[in-house]
């Protein structure tokens, strides 16, 4: 079962089919996870894709067979399994889905009760080990299957975070790219005063206008293109399992995910002042300075979804955002939403009575960054000690908490090796000077490109 192995990552599975992944391994990893976690009840969903049907009703084979109660709540995105688990209080939840990745691909992600993560450091390479050998204990009783629906209950804790009575009716753009997003957004819908504009809006796993992912600049002009059309406030796009949201303003433009970090930490730090706040360490100062103006403690984790949720545990944080889009909260058991973040936009749009764009403008100007730029390299370990050569010499801090991170005087940057694809990634700011942040990015690109 090498193949398996292959498609076990640092956080979750994902695989090409239906080599690296099929139904026989589905039914597998579902053994192994009732194998590893002895659970009495589990909620499963899974998204749009073709062959996500095929692979959820496998895993639920496994877990069935291991003597695991399985709740199905069909078409959903990720969040909506971390919600049916600690709401429901269930044992774990399992959600097939390869959010953005290629057509050929499909994966899983896990939760045990309370919506925890099971990742590579707790419990997944438990799984793969289990999945891999294929010999699992006899159980005294086969599980029971059902299908279950907590939508309701889903939306009515989304509603939680906005005061719906101040929501001024303003017009947005929302772009489901073809996932899941589409029939959460029409259930929201019902209860907000603004009037939608939708494209790419119904479920396909055809991805007819391409694979959702509005992390890449050239998934984006769709969005761009409807704000301007029809004059919308704002605009929002999602990936396939709508984990993550993007935003545009007003005028189309792509608001990096770093500054809605800070955007989100100042409006939680005026409801709870001194509150602790969790931050990755690709870019800081923006996040950073907006906590310590507002009172609040920031805290530097390592990147990636089950070390901020650790994190925001370990240091009872209120919130906790990641400039790739991920944002966790508290009051979702520290889980990511792709639906709160864009919710709590909208309050803050209508009650500073600013666009969208001037709300972050200051801090775009005032911490200028180039957003994330990814490079393949031979030897990423050789690349590392070259940079470290390189720009240790005058750096006021050398940080080695996700990567490699340098600061100077009036420019940082992070670079690191991705846990999820064979590149490295890189981030750069600068304070008060694009220019200054444009060439430290070139001159650090020209050493990245360089053979090996």
């Amino acid at each position: 079962m090498s193949d398996l192995l292959k498609c076990f990552k640092a956080y979750d599975v994902r695989g090409q089919l239906p080599v690296e992944l099929n139904e026989d391994i589905a039914y597998r990893i579902g053994r192994g996870f009732a194998e590893f976690l002895r659970p009495e009840r589990v909620v499963v969903g899974r998204d749009i894709r073709h062959s996500s049907l095929k692979l959820c009703a496998a895993v639920s084979d496994g877990l069935l067979a291991g003597g695991v109660d399985v709740f199905d709540i069909g078409l959903c995105g990720t969040e909506e399994i971390y919600f049916s688990t600690f709401n429901g209080g269930f044992d774990g939840g399992i959600m097939v889905t390869a959010s953005h990745n290629p057509i050929d691909y499909n994966g899983m992600k896990f939760v045990r009760r309370g919506s925890r993560p099971v990742s590579g450091d707790d419990g997944l390479h438990v799984i793969r080990d289990l999945a891999a050998r294929g010999v699992f204990h006899e159980v005294l009783h086969h599980g029971t299957m059902q299908k279950a629906c907590f939508r309701d209950q889903y939306i009515a804790h989304l509603l939680n975070y906005i005061d719906i009575d101040v929501l001024k009716p303003l017009k947005v753009v929302v772009n489901a790219g073809n996932g899941c997003a589409g029939p959460v957004v029409d259930m929201l819908e019902k209860h907000l005063p603004c009037e939608f504009i939708k494209i790419n809006h119904s479920p396909d796993g055809s991805f007819p206008n391409g694979i959702p992912n509005p992390l890449l600049p050239e998934n984006r002009s769709a969005t761009t293109e409807a704000v301007l059309k029809y004059g919308a406030d704002f605009g929002i796009a999602w990936d396939g399992d709508f984990d993550r949201c993007f935003l545009f303003d007003e005028k189309g433009g792509f608001i990096e995910g770093y500054y809605i970090v800070g955007l989100l930490a100042e409006s939680f730090l005026k409801r709870q002042p001194g509150a602790r706040i969790i931050h990755d360490p690709r870019l800081t100062w923006n996040t950073i300075d907006i906590v310590r103006q507002g009172g609040g403690v920031p805290v530097m984790s390592k990147t990636g979804h089950a070390f901020i949720k650790a994190r925001m545990r370990e240091e009872d944080a209120i919130y906790g955002g990641e400039m790739s889009a991920h944002h966790y909260f508290k009051d979702f058991a520290y889980c990511d939403s792709g639906m709160i973040p864009w919710l709590l936009v909208y309050g803050l749009i209508s009650r500073s009575g600013k666009t969208l764009g001037e709300l972050v403008s200051e801090r775009i100007s005032r911490f200028p960054a180039s957003g994330e730029i990814n490079r393949r390299v031979n030897d990423p370990e050789k690349l590392f000690l070259e940079i470290r050569r390189r720009y240790s010499q005058g750096a006021v801090s050398i940080d080695e908490t996700d990567g490699i991170s340098i600061e100077m005087p009036e420019w940082r940057f992070n670079l690191r090796s991705s846990n999820t694809e064979p590149v490295v990634r890189l981030n750069v700011e600068a304070k008060n000077d694009q220019i200054l942040m444009q060439r430290c990015t070139e001159e650090l690109l020209s050493i990245i490109d360089q053979p090996v």
